[in-house]
């Protein structure tokens, strides 16, 4: 049976939403011309930085967002309810589109950024964010999230030296070895399903010798023990960028988030603060990881075999507890820098839509 062409130009649009790695953790079951299953899974069980699923759940959030905008591109709305008896493991959501009350509303205006929309890793302008720029990136967000905004040199600073210091852990532990060495599509511009190597922000001597490198868990090894490996990535993927931008930024909710349905909703907000953004001519890059290491280390969680990679991270969740604040922290559901400059010129695309699709109750 053939797709019905709104539903396919709904799902078409809404398949562009991030999502770490690039996983796409959705497939969609088509109930009929106006309803669909919609079938997430997380990556926990192997991959270190999905903690509890929750960053996958986030990207579920992203992508119901996205429906809903591609939805009121054909004067409909969308109803997503998730089934309660499904495990968090592989939350399952029943979506269905009817006509939107007032269809003489149009488009969302943010429809036309959810196929430009992409991370920058590379270098952003310094120039300050104007009054109006944060005034609209806070006006999209939904009642019960803020934005912190670490401005200035001195804050930039200490979110640079953050990522810097927290690029080191992930580049000397074997789980998150396993994970670089499968999302990293090398000599690549654009990848459907994985992170292409021309969009981690290294200049190609860095990933010519990268690549190399991660050819084997001895060499990441003996380079990080003898030749200091991790620098040079380090300071063009982390300390420089996080330097050259207008500002980092945290996403808080009131309080503290607890399970699935509180992280899908941080994901629907979290994409409209990023469509708004690239609608403003704004680059953004997400920074997940210091929120999640802290994670681990405030809940006694171990997360690696090697020695001293907890005492590492407690270290690290010292200096991000004082750059936010301990409040902060643990209300935080979203970390990234922002700032004007180029779009990527490398980037994640998507798998095609007919790879989404499942067999009708599938």
């Amino acid at each position: 049976m053939a797709l019905d062409p709104i539903l396919e130009a709904i799902l078409d649009l809404a398949r562009w939403a991030p999502s770490g790695d690039n996983t796409q953790p959705w497939r969609f079951a088509v109930v009929d011309a106006r309803r669909l299953v919609l079938h997430g899974f997380d990556t926990r069980h192997h991959c270190v930085y999905d903690l509890d699923g929750h960053p996958s759940q986030l990207s579920l959030g992203a992508l119901l967002e996205c429906l809903a905008i591609g939805a009121s591109v054909h004067g409909l709305r969308m109803q997503a309810v998730r089934r309660g008896a499904t495990p968090d493991t592989e939350p399952t959501f029943d979506i269905a589109f009817t006509p939107a009350p007032a269809p003489g509303d149009g488009a969302d205006p943010l429809a036309p950024y959810v196929r430009e929309r992409s991370v920058q890793r590379r270098p952003l302008r310094t120039r300050p964010l104007s009054v109006e720029e944060k005034a609209q990136l806070e006006a999209a967000l939904p009642a019960g999230l803020g934005v912190l905004w670490l401005e200035g040199l001195g804050r930039r600073w200490a979110a640079a030296r953050l990522m810097f210091n927290n690029a080191k852990l992930r580049l000397t532990m074997p789980e998150a070895y396993r994970v670089h060495s499968s999302v990293i599509e090398w000599n690549a511009r654009y990848s459907e399903d994985r992170i292409p190597d021309q969009a981690l922000g290294v200049d190609r001597m860095t990933a010519k010798l990268m690549r190399w490198i991660m050819g084997s868990w001895r060499r990441v090894e003996f380079f990080n023990t003898y030749l200091a490996g991790t620098l040079a990535p380090r300071l063009q993927m982390d300390l420089a960028p996080g330097l050259a931008c207008a500002a980092h930024f945290v996403l808080l909710a009131e309080r503290r988030p607890r399970g699935i349905d509180d992280y899908v909703a941080a994901g629907r907000a979290m994409q409209r603060f990023w469509l708004t953004a690239t609608r403003l001519g704004l680059q953004l890059q997400p920074e997940l990881t210091p929120l999640i290491f802290a994670r681990y280390v405030r809940e006694g969680r171990p997360f690696s075999s090697a020695p001293g990679m907890q005492r590492k991270a407690q270290a690290l969740s010292g200096q991000y507890a004082a750059l936010l604040g301990a409040d902060h922290g643990e209300r935080a559901v979203f970390m990234g820098r922002i700032g004007a400059g180029p779009a990527a010129s490398a980037r994640s695309t998507r798998r095609p839509l007919a790879d989404l699709l499942l067999p009708p109750g599938g």
